[in-house]
């Protein structure tokens, strides 16, 4: 019976590793690849509290994102990227925040960190 339970909590400790492991490794695959993602600039303020977004939001959207609210990107495919500057260069984030509330194309670096998806932003295009 000692010898089960060893084994046992041997096997759970050795999955338990792995799938720590995997988690890891599933949030360094997303550090770094460039991407270009389509969608909606928003205010992050106002999404999360109450799914402001569209047309007829925008201009609230230019207000707190001028104010200084965080800027976020959802994408066509419901994704929400928490949107950043690059630290070499500025240029591109600034330019987002000129589009809040309007469709737009942004390539960048996508980056996850647990349930995070950021992007950081070095060229914008209104759509």
């Amino acid at each position: 019976m000692r010898r089960t339970t060893k084994a046992v909590g041997l096997l759970l400790l050795t999955l338990g590793l792995a799938a720590a492991a995997l988690g890891v490794a599933a949030d360094e695959k997303h550090a770094g690849d460039q991407v270009t993602i389509q969608g909606e600039i928003l205010d992050m303020a106002c999404y999360v509290a109450h799914e402001a977004k569209g047309a007829e939001h925008a201009k609230c959207a230019q207000s707190c994102i001028k104010g200084g609210q965080p800027m976020g990107l959802l994408a066509k495919d419901g994704q929400v990227y928490l949107l950043y500057a690059s630290h070499d260069d500025a240029s591109g984030f600034e330019s987002a925040k000129q589009q809040a509330g309007k469709q737009v194309e942004i390539t960048g670096v996508a980056a996850k960190r647990g349930s995070v998806n950021g992007l950081e932003v070095h060229a914008v295009k209104a759509l």
